[in-house]
């Protein structure tokens, strides 16, 4: 076995999951949920979410990782034995997540090189909006499936920009990130300066941080609130504990799960002042929508086209859009390719860096399916069921089993052991773990399938049947028996004299 390899400083972790944890949701998905519940009665409920639920499990992952120095799928065979399934699952979906996060990635980097057409459409909103789907080709279907060229190599530079990123493990990533978390922030400091100096955008502003006392009492509120603190993280996704098992023993947790998941929430603050200030002074408020695809390949088109007068420095601030884009997607992706290498090649005792070849060669050929004409509709399925319903039974399950059946003293203080100022206190982290987010998560599974079942009779969208069947409940169903697939490949290894490495917490 090659030996672990480490973050080059405290600051340099702090970057990494930093930019794991911004992506672009940060982006299109927080602003959306904020005009969609009062603005800043969203920010307040999120801010509650973060404090109660999001720090807590951030930190949890992190310590245990660094404890035993294993991804995923060995620190939970580290807390017992048959939670090992847990590890798997997680690992597994975030597979299935970066084969389709992928494109989304090369969505962006298309649109960025076609950025310069915007200089041509002067306030033509339909030739704006209309421009992905010409570029695309995407039937919003399941059916069709040409690969237009400039896609296909798009997705090719995506993948190559991934493994280039992780080639080398912490390592590589260490250096990536010196760049990669700055300049999004600078891009949309930029793009905010723009915004908040156009006429109008005092009105969005407004909408974004005045609260609404009346959306408090809309439950979908809560629902979304605590699903994007669940999701902005990278927490149970394996990215954590790949990232958490590169941590120094030297490290601070505690404090640094707090910088971590504020620097996240700032950064969607900031994302929402580009995003209601560009939109006030466009005209156009009423057309911010919480579907990620939608604001940034369809409505913010729009906006771009209608920034100023002159066609060029539309095309300039579309350019800007864009690379803020591939500078959040770029983390996010390669961080979800390091958990699922660092889990597998810490279970199977490989190379990692030929795990993560292996990695991004099987995922790039799958990802293929989301390049076609019918990729949009088949990812729309694949995002539905990975994180409305996956991302979440795995939470419980996590919490479960750390919360209930391992000692959460020992996990609190492997969290408090450097901590000098900030010590977490143990009635807010066991609350946390072992009550609070396994109840708020197992509503939000609750709600998701009333939503499912109760509102729209068991179908999503209008896909056929056999293809939410085949992409969504066939897919979760393998991510949940991986585990069990992978003991019998174990079992069959020991028999030729393969050994598992032993995993224990020692005090």
């Amino acid at each position: 076995m090659e030996k672990r390899g480490q973050w080059s400083s405290r600051f340099t972790f702090i970057l990494a999951a930093i930019g794991s944890a911004v992506g672009l949701g940060n982006a299109w998905r927080f602003p959306g949920l904020a005009a969609k519940h009062g603005g800043g009665t969203f920010l307040l409920v999120y801010l509650a979410a973060m404090i109660i639920m999001g720090i807590p499990l951030l930190m949890m992952e992190i310590a245990i990782a660094r404890k035993f120095r294993k991804g995923a799928i060995e620190s939970m065979r580290g807390i017992g034995k048959r939670w090992e399934p847990i590890g798997w699952a997680a690992t597994s979906n975030a597979f299935v997540i970066v084969c389709y996060y992928s494109v989304v990635f090369a969505w962006v980097i298309l649109m960025f090189i076609n950025s310069w057409q915007f200089a041509g459409m002067t306030g033509d909103n339909e030739a704006a909006s209309g421009l992905f789907f010409e570029l695309t080709q995407t039937t919003g279907t399941v059916e069709g499936y040409g690969i237009p060229g400039i896609v296909l190599l798009c997705l090719i530079v995506a993948w190559g920009l991934i493994f280039f990123c992780i080639r080398n493990g912490a390592q590589s990533v260490g250096k990536v990130v010196k760049f990669t978390v700055f300049a999004p922030v600078v891009l949309l400091l930029i793009m905010a300066v723009k915004g908040c100096t156009m006429p109008g955008a005092m009105d969005g502003l407004s909408i974004l941080f005045v609260p609404d006392a009346s959306a408090f009492s809309d439950p979908s509120l809560w629902v979304d609130a605590i699903g994007q603190v669940f999701y902005s993280l990278s927490i149970m996704m394996a990215i954590m504990f790949a990232y958490g098992s590169y941590v120094g023993d030297d490290a601070n947790v505690a404090g640094d799960a707090v910088i971590i998941a504020f620097s996240d929430m700032a950064i969607s603050v900031l994302s929402g002042v580009v995003m209601f200030s560009t939109m006030g002074g466009t005209g156009m408020l009423d057309s911010i929508t919480d579907s990620g695809v939608a604001t940034a390949f369809i409505v913010y088109p729009q906006a771009i086209v209608n920034l100023t007068e002159i066609g060029w420095l539309n095309a300039v601030f579309g350019a800007i859009f864009y690379l803020m884009l591939i500078t959040l997607a770029i983390d996010s992706a390669f961080s979800i390719v390091e958990g699922i290498s660092a889990a597998i090649s810490d279970k199977f005792q490989l190379k990692p860096k030929t795990v993560t070849i292996a990695v991004c060669a099987i995922s790039g050929l799958i990802s293929l399916l989301f390049v076609t004409q019918a990729g949009l509709g088949w990812l729309d399925i694949v995002d539905n069921w990975t994180n409305q319903i996956n991302l979440i039974v795995i939470g419980v399950l996590e919490c479960v089993a750390i919360g209930w059946t391992f000692s959460l003293r020992k996990v609190l203080a492997e969290i408090n052991r450097n901590t000098k100022k900030f010590k977490a206190p143990y009635w807010w982290f066991a609350a946390s773990v072992k009550v609070i987010s396994p109840m708020l998560l197992s509503a939000l599974f609750i709600w998701n399938m009333i939503v499912l079942f109760g509102k729209n009779g068991g179908s999503y969208g209008d896909y056929p049947i056999w293809a939410q069947i085949a992409a969504g409940w066939v897919v979760s169903g393998l991510v949940f028996i991986s585990g069990f697939i992978a003991k019998l490949i174990v079992n069959k290894k020991k028999k030729d004299g393969f050994v598992e490495d032993e995993v224990v917490w020692k005090d």
